[in-house]
C-alpha cells in the first residue's frame, strides 16, 4: 500500500465502503426520524390530554391507546439506530485476547448468526402480523397491524446491518478501528 490508510481498504473494499455507509445513514436516519415522531406525538397527545382533564374534567380516550401502535415503532427505531451505531450490550473480554484473525472470524460468525435470526423472525412473524389485522383498539378505529409491522422494520434493519458488518469484515477488515468507541460502563 502506498500511503493509503489500511483502515480505508483498497480496491473492492474501498469501493464498497461508501455505499455501505450510505445504507447505514439511511437506516440510522429513518430510525432517528421514527424515534422523533413517535416520542413527539406521544408527548403532545399526553400533554393535551392532561390539559383537557384539568380544564374540562375529561380527556382524549384515544390518548391512552395510541401507545399500542407507537411504542413498537419507538422500539424499532431504537433498534435500527443501535444496530448501526453498535450501541448494544456485549461482553468482549475474551474476544479481545484473541489474535486479529480469530477476532474477525468471531465478528463474521456473530454477523451470520444475527442475520439468520433476523431473517427467521421476518419469515416466521407473518402469521402473527396478518392475524393482528383483526385486532382493533377500542377507542381508535385502527388495526394493531400498524404496530406489529414494526417487526419487519426492526429486524430488516438488523439484517441489513449484519450484512454490512459481514461485508466490511471480508473486504475492509480494519474499517472499525478508526471509528470512535463509546462505553457506557
Amino acid at each position: 500500500m502506498t500511503g493509503e490508510s489500511p483502515s480505508k481498504g483498497s480496491g473492492l473494499g474501498r469501493s464498497l465502503l461508501r455505499p455501505l455507509r450510505i445504507v447505514e445513514r439511511v437506516i440510522e436516519g429513518s430510525g432517528a426520524a421514527i424515534i422523533f415522531v413517535t416520542l413527539s406525538f406521544t408527548f403532545c397527545a399526553l400533554l393535551v390530554n392532561v390539559v383537557l382533564r384539568y380544564a374540562f374534567g375529561s380527556g382524549l380516550a384515544w390518548a391512552y391507546e395510541i401507545h399500542a401502535i407507537l411504542f413498537p415503532w419507538l422500539v424499532a427505531g431504537g433498534i435500527a439506530v443501535a444496530s448501526v451505531r453498535g450501541w448494544h450490550i456485549s461482553v468482549d473480554a475474551l474476544i479481545g485476547i484473541l489474535p486479529e484473525t480469530l477476532q474477525r472470524g468471531v465478528a463474521m460468525l456473530v454477523s451470520v448468526v444475527v442475520l439468520v435470526i433476523a431473517l427467521t423472525v421476518i419469515r416466521t412473524s407473518g402469521p402473527i402480523i396478518r392475524a393482528s389485522q383483526f385486532q382493533r383498539l377500542s377507542e381508535i378505529p385502527v388495526s394493531q397491524y400498524w404496530g406489529y409491522i414494526s417487526l419487519y422494520y426492526a429486524f430488516g434493519a438488523m439484517a441489513a446491518q449484519a450484512v454490512i458488518t459481514l461485508l466490511r469484515q471480508i473486504f475492509a477488515p480494519h474499517y472499525d478501528r478508526d471509528l470512535p468507541q463509546q462505553s457506557f460502563s
